[in-house]
Formats: C-alpha cells, sequence, structure tokens
C-alpha cells in the first residue's frame, strides 16, 4: 500500500508572539480525481461513508489550489475564484474543525479552480482534498494523508481518492475508509479529453441525489451487491495495464449507476443530446480502431480515455461532435500537494 507524504511547514515566532495569536498561512493543491468504477450511494449519512468502493484516475492539469488563512477575522470567510461563497462555508468550516479542531482560530479561505465548478468535473473532491492539505500546515496539526484522506472524504465522499495520485482504489468497511494507490502517476500514460456539454452547475447535487436512489431506484440494491465483481476486474486490468479490459468494465459499470439515477423517482437525468452523442462518437472510434472508453460521472460532461496514440483524433472528433461546448485534455496526476511559499 503506497501512502502519500506531504511536507511539513513550520512558523517561527518573532519575540513576544504566542501560537495561538500568530497568523498561520498555507496554500495547497489538487486535482479532480475521475471514478471509473463509481461511487454511488451512501452507507452512513452523518459520517458521509460511501455505500460502495471505488476505483479512480487523478487528473493532471484540472486543479484546485486552497490558501487557509486562520486568525484571519471573527468568522469563517470562502473566497472562491474572487467570489464571496456563503453558501459553501457551512462544509468548510466543519471540515476546518476536523482538521484543527473546534477551537481553532477563524479562517480565510480562498479558492481557485480552473475548471467548470458543481458541473459534474468533481471540483468538490479538489477542493475538499487542496483545503485538508492547506488547513493542516497552516494549523500545524501534522495528521498523515491517510487521515486527512477521512476528513475531506467526510466533507465529499470522492475527495479522498484527490489525496492521492495516479490509480486509486477506495475501500468502503462498515466504519471507515481505506485507500490504496495502485499506480503511481507515471507508471501508465494514460490520457483524458474531457468533453464539456454544460457549463452551469447541475440542478440536483450528488448527496441528494444518492439519497434518492437509494430510497427509490429498483436497481440499487443490485448496484451495491455487484461493486465487488466490478472493483475486482478493473484492480486486474490495472495490474496488467490492460487498456481494453479497463475500459470494458468502467463503461459498463458508468451506465449501471446512470440506470440507478434513471429509475428513481423522480429520475435523476443529468444528460443532455451532446452527452448521448459523445458516447455515440467513443462507440465510433472504436468501430475504426481507436482504443478509447468513456465514462461520465453526476453531471453531463463526458470523460474520455485513451492512450497516447490515440488522443489527438479523440479530441478532434469529440471536436466535431454536436453539443460540445469546449474540451479540456490532461494525463495522470499526482495526488494532493503543499504549494510552497
Amino acid at each position: 500500500m503506497v501512502r502519500a507524504r506531504f511536507e511539513q511547514v513550520s512558523y517561527n515566532l518573532a519575540p513576544g508572539e504566542t501560537t495561538t495569536r500568530q497568523k498561520m498561512t498555507a496554500s495547497a493543491e489538487a486535482h479532480p480525481n475521475i471514478a471509473l468504477v463509481k461511487y454511488w450511494g451512501k452507507r452512513d449519512l452523518a459520517r458521509n461513508l460511501p455505500a460502495v468502493g471505488s476505483l479512480s484516475v487523478t487528473l493532471a492539469d484540472l486543479c484546485t489550489q486552497m490558501t487557509v488563512d486562520f486568525d484571519a477575522g471573527d468568522s469563517d470567510r470562502l473566497i472562491i475564484n474572487g467570489q464571496e461563497a456563503p453558501a459553501m462555508l457551512s462544509r468548510v468550516t466543519r471540515c476546518l474543525d476536523l482538521v484543527a479542531g473546534v477551537d481553532r482560530p477563524c479562517a480565510t479561505v480562498e479558492s481557485q479552480c480552473n475548471f467548470p465548478i458543481g458541473a459534474g468535473l468533481a471540483s468538490s473532491a479538489s477542493a475538499f482534498a487542496a483545503l485538508t492539505v492547506a488547513a493542516n500546515a497552516a494549523a500545524e496539526t501534522g495528521h498523515e494523508a491517510l487521515v486527512l484522506a477521512k476528513i475531506a472524504g467526510a466533507a465529499s465522499g470522492s475527495a479522498a481518492r484527490s489525496l492521492y495520485g495516479g490509480v486509486v482504489e477506495l475501500s468502503a468497511g462498515d466504519d471507515e475508509i481505506d485507500l490504496t494507490q495502485l499506480a503511481e502517476a507515471d507508471e501508465w500514460p494514460l490520457q483524458v479529453v474531457v468533453a464539456i456539454t454544460a457549463e452551469e452547475e447541475k440542478p440536483l447535487g450528488s448527496g441528494a441525489a444518492m439519497i434518492r436512489s437509494a430510497e427509490t431506484s429498483p436497481f440499487y440494491s443490485s448496484w451495491i451487491e455487484r461493486q465487488d465483481d466490478d472493483l475486482a476486474l478493473a484492480r486486474d486490468a490495472v495490474a496488467v495495464k490492460d487498456f481494453v479490459a479497463l475500459g470494458e468494465v468502467a463503461e459498463h459499470n458508468c451506465l449501471k449507476m446512470h440506470s440507478v439515477m434513471w429509475s428513481s423517482r423522480p429520475p435523476i437525468v443529468y444528460w443532455n443530446q451532446a452527452t448521448l452523442a459523445c458516447m455515440e462518437s467513443v462507440r465510433l472510434l472504436r468501430e475504426n480502431g481507436h482504443h478509447a472508453f468513456f465514462t461520465i460521472d453526476a453531471g453531463p460532461q463526458v470523460k474520455v480515455f485513451s492512450m497516447p496514440d490515440a488522443v489527438d483524433i479523440v479530441e478532434e472528433v469529440l471536436r466535431k461532435t454536436p453539443g460540445v461546448l469546449r474540451m479540456l485534455r490532461t494525463g495522470v496526476g499526482d495526488g494532493a500537494r503543499l504549494i510552497p511559499k
């Protein structure tokens, strides 16, 4: 099992200063991750524990940067891309409490994200992973990566995986999660083209959607029961770098998850016409001999995985697909890290 490691930041006190009054600041960045074997459903709502395990790939060029400034005022503040964001503040405050304790100083948290937020691109995963790493350094609490992953996961289930780079498996036990890095970022040069089919936030958040699925979908219990089979297939494919086998299980798992959503009452449909068109484009790519597969999270964006020799044609075909607004292209990235001062 590979654990992430973080550099610790030390702070020097000027004469007469105390740690309770010292201004403590740190910045970190983290990347979103794309699940190939999906997390959908919660085992424990209060602790935000996932109902199933998952397997994901951390991306390289999409990122969220977080700066945490403790002892910065009379109340916590959250600023996202230059704008105050009170709607997300309660989740950020709870996460800071878990990292630094409820008796911590107030904090100003500034976030910069270089991709659409709340649109099915795992922005909350990168945000809370970066937040925990920055807060841990700023408060000098010294938590190790797995502890931070569990704290990040309590805020956003998929955020735990963004603490680690490369290919990551999250195991969902009865009482807690565990994480294993199956491959480092440079071990398998997977390429990802993200087709953006809508820029606005999705109409229903993932948390509320998971609850609705668990309560109303007739397929939900089957989804839970068969997840271990998909995880085993994907794990084996990663071990031997079998791209075709990984693609087969990833697409099947994706479609199963969305079947659970579609069969909920009322139905949860994140796709649009361009989403469907992109799926068809990927199928045509394969028919023409190009290795590629798609996956779609709780949103309308389509993520297409390929090997380096096929990424140019994948990008060209998606660019011509009706309804695609723009594209993002990236490789496999590293885990969350501190940004040096």
